[in-house]
């Protein structure tokens, strides 16, 4: 799994605005969330993260998703008891939850709705 230029070059100035550098690791867990919007876990993610990066652990992946917070760009997703899902959607959005499937989607809503 490779970033696209744009998403590589995001990551790259995100990360060195706040004193840090890119990884392998946080290229590859950000490009897993890319890949597939589907607001996962970071249980998800770490699955998904092993088949293309077999040695990455989970503390690797939960200080990636970290990061990838702490520089903006993924958001946290929390639903009442649920454990936490991350978005890269940085557009203004809200998010769906359907209790039956678990599937979480995005939904644009007019500004005015939204504030």
């Amino acid at each position: 799994m490779n970033l696209s230029t744009e998403y590589k070059v995001r990551l790259d100035e995100a990360l060195a605005h706040s004193g840090q550098r890119s990884t392998k690791q946080r290229e590859h867990i950000f490009s897993v969330l890319l890949e597939k919007r589907d607001h996962p876990t970071a249980d998800e993610v770490y699955v998904r993260a092993k088949t293309e990066m077999p040695t990455i652990s989970l503390a690797t992946v939960y200080n990636c998703l970290e990061t990838l917070i702490e520089t903006r760009l993924i958001r946290q997703v929390n639903f009442e008891r649920e454990p936490t899902r991350y978005c890269p959607n940085l557009t203004q959005h809200a998010h769906f939850y359907c209790r039956e499937s678990g599937e979480i989607v995005d939904i644009d809503l007019p500004d005015e709705v939204i504030e």
